[in-house]
């Protein structure tokens, strides 16, 4: 009898306690969440701590009271001066409402669903109506904040607010950035051909310049010399004439010797002359000439 008794009692105790657990649930500060029943929404829960439930009859959903983040994919945007731009955006969202969250999405995966789509949509209409330069100045706050309002709208109706939007990161597609590059890299090698050019002409305009004065240098130069050489030829002139004037036979001498001295001075020389020629009178009068003056000794 006590075995029986003792039976039936675990067997109430067990029962109980799968009463007590399908009727009591736990919410943690980081949730909220939605009751139930019978797949029909009942109550929302939004306090902390042990609630009570119509247990086997009744069911609990739980969503996240934090934000959550959103990372859409990247997607491409065409800006109102149709440059195009590979844009990287991400989202920060709260459920503020489990029932109408639940009814409109279901479930997060649902949401991040439409949300990306939303937030995609939103983008796209605000860079579209603005330019490069926009994005990349002060006016670029105003351009999130824009999109942030324009994204609340559409997602109130879905029991979730939007904490920010933004632009992590905007790029020119690959093909854009490569002709970008081919055509910066074309005018640098323009410019440097502009500036070898210029090089080129200005060492050439350098090079005749120079040689311009180097010209006009020489020709003073020699203009100077041939000067100085007839001074100095008229000198030596009026010299030899005073010289002249003074004796005639020692001049006529002088003359000679400077004459032997230039024919016959070099080596392999050969000359042919009469030996009555009056080149070598000083050699045979020792008079000194042919015309039997002077007072020079004769060269033997």
């Amino acid at each position: 009898m006590s075995q029986r008794f003792l039976a039936i009692l675990g067997g109430l105790v067990i029962l109980i306690g799968v009463v007590a657990t399908s009727a009591l649930f736990v919410v943690e500060q980081t949730q909220q969440a939605l009751v139930l029943q019978l797949g029909e929404p009942k109550r929302v829960v939004k306090e902390p701590g042990l609630h009570v439930k119509i247990p086997f009859i009744q069911n609990v959903e739980y969503f996240e009271l934090r934000v959550l983040d959103l990372d859409p994919p990247r997607q491409q945007v065409i800006l109102v001066d149709q440059k195009r731009l590979d844009v990287d955006s991400y989202a920060r969202f709260r459920i503020t409402d489990p029932l109408q969250f639940y009814q409109s999405v279901g479930n997060e995966f649902g949401a991040r669903q439409r949300l990306t789509a939303i937030v995609n949509s939103s983008l796209r209409r605000a860079l579209g109506n603005a330019t490069l330069a926009d994005i990349l100045s002060e006016k670029r706050q105003a351009i999130i904040s824009q999109m942030t309002a324009e994204v609340n709208q559409s997602v109130e109706r879905l029991g979730m607010r939007i904490v920010d939007v933004r632009v992590r990161r905007a790029d020119y597609p690959e093909q854009t950035s490569q002709a970008i590059y081919n055509r910066m890299r074309s005018e640098r090698e323009r410019e440097a051909k502009e500036a070898r050019a210029e090089g080129f002409e200005l060492g050439q305009q350098i090079r005749a310049d120079a040689d311009r004065q180097r010209i006009v240098i020489v020709a003073n130069a020699e203009r100077e010399a041939q000067i100085l050489r007839g001074e100095g030829d008229a000198e030596a002139i009026n010299i030899y004439a005073e010289a002249f004037g003074r004796d005639r036979e020692f001049f006529a001498f002088y003359r000679s010797m400077e004459a032997y001295r230039e024919a016959l001075g070099k080596d392999g020389t050969t000359m042919v002359l009469s030996p009555n020629s009056d080149f070598f009178r000083f050699f045979n009068d020792i008079r000194g000439g042919a015309s039997g003056q002077g007072g020079m000794p004769a060269a033997r």
